[in-house]
């Protein structure tokens, strides 16, 4: 029996020794796994944040197109109208370079709207005109 106490003193002896050497290794795998975490999440939301400033634009653009293209209205027109709804949802630096011009689509004339924005690559800021989208509507015989 004495032989089997000797045993467990020295189990007991290694896992202090274990213990020892593993001590503060639940913090440093948190603090690794928890940047990690943090940097996924923060790209995902930037990710989220460019396709709604693309989306947003096309719409305004496709938008201001259908009204340039009213039997009242012109291409002036349409292009106030996309700076106006840019402005609206997103900032004025997107509606800076807005140009429209007269296309033909499939043998159809069509109003062309063109705009070139900065490409949001931390929050909202980013390089010019690196984001352009098009919107197109049908003339009006």
């Amino acid at each position: 029996m004495a032989a089997q106490g000797e045993g467990n003193g020295r189990h007991s002896k290694n896992l202090q020794l274990s213990n020892g050497v593993e001590r503060g290794a639940a913090v440093v795998d948190f603090v690794l796994i928890g940047a990690l975490l943090s940097l996924l999440f923060l790209a995902i939301v930037q990710l989220t944040l460019i396709l709604h400033v693309r989306n947003t634009l096309i719409d305004a653009a496709a938008s201001g197109a259908r009204y340039g293209t009213l039997a009242d209205r012109n291409d002036g027109d349409a292009r106030d109208r996309t700076v106006q709804l840019i402005t609206a949802a997103l900032n004025s630096e997107f509606a800076r370079d807005v140009a429209t011009s007269e296309s033909t689509y499939q043998g159809i004339r069509t109003l062309e709207v063109t705009v070139r924005a900065p490409l949001p690559v931390i929050g909202f800021i980013g390089p010019r005109a690196l984001l352009e989208v098009k919107g197109h509507a049908a003339i009006q015989p």
